[in-house]
C-alpha cells in the first residue's frame, strides 16, 4: 500500500470514525465538545485493524522511518501497537528471534518487580515510534513518552491517528509540547481538515465554529 492522504481520509469518513453529538460530552480534557474522534470501532475489528496498521505502515515508509519497534500508548493504543509491530517484524529482512521485540505498556503500573517490568510487558528496544490514536492535549502521550525517556529508551516519532488540532490550557499545541522532549509528532489525520466534509446542521456548525475559536489551533471553515 502507498500511502495517501485522501486514501486514508476516505476510511475515515466510511467507518464514521469522526462525527457529532445531540448534546456535548466532556472529554478527558474536561472540554464540552459536540463532536468526536473514535478509532474504538476501528480498533475491535480485525479486519478494519488489519487495514488500519497497513495504513500506519504505509505511512512511516511515507516518512521513511525505520524503527525497531512500535509501542501504543496504554491503554487505547496497545492492540495498535502490537498489531502494527507484528506485521511490521514480519516484513524485515531479519525477521529472527531477539531482533524484534513485541512489546505493551501496563495500564496500571505494579507495584513490585524490576522496574521495567512495573511498566511493561515485553519493554520497548531499539529506536522507537509510539502510536497514539486521538490526540486532544496530549498528555497520555507525553506522559508516555516521559516514562519511556526515564529508561532511557531511543524514541524517534510520535505518532497520532488523528489529531483535534486543539490548544493545551498554556497556549501550546500537541506538536510544540513534545518538540520540547526532541521528538517529532506526526499527524496521520487533522480535524480541520476533516469535519468540512462531513454533513451536519448550522446548530452543529456554530458549536463547532464556536468550539476553533476557543481551543483551535486555528479557526475552521465550515
Amino acid at each position: 500500500m502507498m500511502w495517501t492522504q485522501e486514501s486514508f481520509n476516505e476510511f475515515i469518513k466510511t467507518h464514521n470514525v469522526i462525527g457529532f453529538f445531540d448534546e456535548p460530552i466532556k472529554l478527558n480534557s474536561g472540554r464540552l465538545s459536540y463532536w468526536y474522534v473514535n478509532w474504538r470501532n476501528i480498533t475491535s475489528d480485525a479486519s478494519l485493524l488489519d487495514k488500519l496498521t497497513d495504513y500506519i505502515i504505509s505511512f512511516i515508509n511515507y516518512l521513511g522511518l525505520n524503527p525497531k519497534c512500535f509501542y501504543g500508548v496504554p491503554e487505547g493504543a496497545t492492540k495498535l501497537g502490537i498489531i502494527t509491530q507484528f506485521k511490521w517484524a514480519k516484513k524485515q529482512k531479519n525477521y529472527n528471534s531477539g531482533n524484534y521485540p513485541l512489546s505493551m505498556g501496563r495500564g496500571k503500573q505494579k507495584e513490585h518487580g524490576d522496574p521495567k517490568d512495573r511498566i511493561f510487558i515485553g519493554i520497548p528496544k531499539g529506536d522507537v515510534v509510539i502510536l497514539e490514536d486521538v490526540t486532544t492535549t496530549g498528555g497520555s502521550l507525553i506522559n508516555t513518552i516521559q516514562k519511556l525517556s526515564e529508561l532511557d529508551i531511543n524514541i524517534i516519532a510520535s505518532i497520532g491517528l488523528t489529531n483535534r488540532n486543539e490548544l493545551r490550557d498554556d497556549g501550546k499545541s500537541v506538536k510544540e509540547i513534545i518538540s520540547q522532549h526532541n521528538i517529532p509528532y506526526y499527524a496521520m489525520s487533522n480535524a480541520i481538515e476533516l469535519l468540512p466534509h462531513l454533513d451536519m446542521n448550522q446548530e452543529i456548525t456554530n458549536h463547532i465554529k464556536e468550539y476553533f475559536k476557543k481551543y483551535g489551533t486555528k479557526q475552521i471553515q465550515l
